[in-house]
């Protein structure tokens, strides 16, 4: 555990946060405030594209200023960003509410970026180790956003969930200053000329398809549910926002725990018995989801 290792963990826990929190508010916030009931769930599907285009800009903006600015510019850029979304919601502005949801994402591809940072700060043979401790930061971050976001919700009175935002632009602003005393190692190289296998060539491998599709349609379905959720839990079914927000905080911790023994498992059995694993408890999901509104449902149907 060096320091830059502690320092991208401990950022993690707070930057990460923007995720579950965009996840339990969006979809109930946009049923509020959007003209058009079916645009509910707007703001989440936009943050999404925004993680989708943000892993470009992150990549080649880090190519050009090294990690440790990089990290810093998102983490200011998320803070203010938080605070432009509680702007929207205290004025009732769904535009500016899908905007800020966008950078939200815009800023979440960032984030993402620090388990490659991790595997870069440690020896060759330990990137694995680094990267599970990355994605621990992330279970605790699940359970923080969440909870302070319920916590702060009527920090502005008369006006539900702006201090949930005010609060989140705290959080993640919070890495800008641990970042402070980052040391960046990222060595920028230019004019590298790339003489491997072609973009069509690697698309077209079997193994390369595989990948991609069960990705595509288990990212669609995980995205499907857990935007529906919160919405169909506290919107539809009336189910208190402390109930909604346990659900949500289980899913998310769900998604990383297995991220801890995934590596191992590959090794035992393979990428393709992993990803045929992954989709049938995808099965699962969809096969609980078919029952019943009630909380014990909805949770071990996200759990899954």
């Amino acid at each position: 555990m060096n320091k830059n290792l502690l320092l991208l963990a401990l950022s993690q826990i707070f930057s990460f946060t923007a995720a579950p929190v965009t996840v339990f508010l969006s979809g109930i916030i946009g049923s509020q405030i959007s003209p058009v009931k079916s645009l509910s769930t707007l703001p989440m599907s936009i943050s999404v594209v925004g993680i989708a285009i943000g892993a470009i800009v992150a990549t080649k903006l880090m190519s050009l200023v090294g990690r440790k600015y990089g990290f810093i510019l998102a983490s200011i850029g998320n803070a203010l960003i938080s605070i432009l979304a509680a702007y929207s919601v205290l004025n009732q502005n769904f535009v500016l509410f899908c905007f800020a949801n966008f950078f939200l994402g815009v800023g979440m591809a960032f984030t993402h970026q620090y388990r490659f940072a991790a595997a870069e700060s440690v020896e060759k043979n330990m990137a694995p180790k680094a990267i599970s401790i990355i994605l621990f930061g992330g279970i605790i971050s699940a359970f923080l956003g969440p909870s302070l976001a319920n916590y702060a919700k009527d920090l502005v009175s008369e006006h539900l969930y702006v201090g949930s935002y005010l609060a989140l632009a705290v959080l993640t602003f919070i890495p800008s200053i641990l970042f402070s005393f980052y040391k960046n190692d990222t060595v920028v190289k230019k004019n590298i000329k790339y003489s491997g296998r072609s973009y069509l060539e690697l698309i077209l491998q079997p193994r390369f398809i595989q990948a991609i599709t069960a990705s595509a349609f288990g990212y669609a379905i995980m995205t499907f549910l857990m935007t529906a959720t919160p919405i169909s839990m506290h919107v539809m079914e009336k189910m208190s926002l402390s109930k909604t927000g346990i659900v949500i905080q289980f899913h998310v911790a769900a998604m990383f725990l297995p991220s801890l023994i995934t590596g191992h498992l590959i090794k035992k059995i393979g990428h393709s018995n992993v990803i045929y694993a992954g989709l049938f408890l995808y099965g699962v999901t969809l096969f609980m989801s078919t029952f019943d509104q009630s909380f014990y449902n909805y949770m071990i149907a996200l759990i899954f």
